[in-house]
Parts: C-alpha cells; structure tokens; sequence
C-alpha cells in the first residue's frame, strides 16, 4: 500500500512543496527513509514510531520506506516528522488516503505524540495556498501561518488530535491570526494642550 502527504523544504526563506511517499510492502521489517533526508530527517522514524506506540499503534511487521520526492532536494528539519507520520497512517489505512493528500503538513513530534512547534510556518502557509491544499501545524504555529489569509490553517496539538480530525470525531477548528496592534497616532497641533500666541502672557518688565 502507497499513500503520500505533502510538506516543504526550506531553501533560505523560501518553502519549496515536497511530496512524501510512503508504502508498507512485504519484506524483512524496516523504516527507511529516502530523499537526502539529513540527520533530524533520518530520525524522524524513531520519533514517529514512538508516538504510534504511545497512542496503541502498533507497526506492522513489514518493510516501510519513506521517500521524499524530488529526491535531489536536501531536507532539512524535524518538521518532516509529522508529514512521514500522516503518509504512514495513510498507508496503513488509518487515515483517509485522499484527505491527507490534500493537506500540506509540518510539524514535530515529541515521543508522546504532541506537536512540537517549528519555524516556517508562513513560508509554508504561503506554499500551500499556492498549491490550493490546507496546511496542518502545531498549535503554537497556528496564529503565523494563519496570517496568510487565502490559506487553510489547522492547528492541532497532538497527532491524536489529528487522527480525531480525520476520522470525523472532533474536527479541528481553522486556525485566525492574531488581532493586529494599534498603531499609536501623533496627536496633532490642534490636540496638543499649548498655548496661542495670543494668550501668551507677556514677559515681566516688557512689552511683545
């Protein structure tokens, strides 16, 4: 079974669209992922198969290989973590293929499951709105990635919170930015509290 998701790589400040394929196939049991993923990237299967395990998921015991498309491309990041943990569940039928597909995904777990916030959000955001897909974060990335008004922003806090989005029993509400801070305006002649010309006093012992 192939199932994919989408992420983005950074170049600079730019967030290049990425698709993560995953497929679960008979063999010698094995995680590998593929792609020049580096070292946070190459990781990312231990993070993610922790958090499988601490939600009762458990891994079959077949060969899995990730693979990060285009393949020419260095990754870079722990954001990769919750793509490759949606292509997964995916790929295992516990997620809905077309669903996770139309969604871009960032975001890293920590070994319990819960979404651990990463820099790029608005970058992505902006990705992902040119690719028409929603973007799924972590909840404290929300609010940045929300600025980017034409984009679809859902905000979990853990990847059960996600499963919960996806199979229908607690929809994730999208994501707002936050209220913009009020521009302080000079006050003008008019408002300021200074006397006229002519209702100055006139100096002692003189004349104006």
């Amino acid at each position: 079974m192939t199932a994919l998701a989408y992420t983005v790589a950074f170049e600079g400040v730019e967030a290049r669209p990425v698709e993560v394929q995953c497929a679960v196939s008979p063999g010698v049991p094995a995680f590998a992922i593929v792609g020049l993923p580096d070292k946070a990237v190459s990781e990312a299967r231990e993070r993610v198969r922790a958090a499988l395990t601490a939600m009762a998921i458990a891994l079959p015991s077949k060969r899995i290989t990730v693979n990060l498309s285009p393949a020419d491309m260095p990754k870079e990041g722990s954001h990769f973590d919750l793509p490759i943990a949606l292509a997964l569940l995916a790929a295992l039928e516990i997620l809905p293929q077309d669903e996770v597909a139309r969604t871009m995904a960032l975001g890293e777990l920590a070994l319990d499951g819960m979404l651990v916030a990463v820099p790029g959000a608005l970058p992505a955001a902006m990705t992902a709105a040119e690719e028409e897909r929603s973007l799924l974060c972590p909840l404290a990335s929300g609010p940045e990635a929300a600025w980017v008004g034409a984009c679809r922003v859902l905000a979990a806090r853990s990847l059960t919170e996600v499963v919960r989005h996806y199979s229908g029993a607690a929809p994730i509400a999208p994501a707002s930015a936050p209220p913009r801070p009020a521009i302080a305006t000079c006050a003008t002649s008019r408002d300021r509290s200074v006397p006229s010309a002519r209702s100055r006093s006139p100096p002692p012992g003189g004349t104006t």
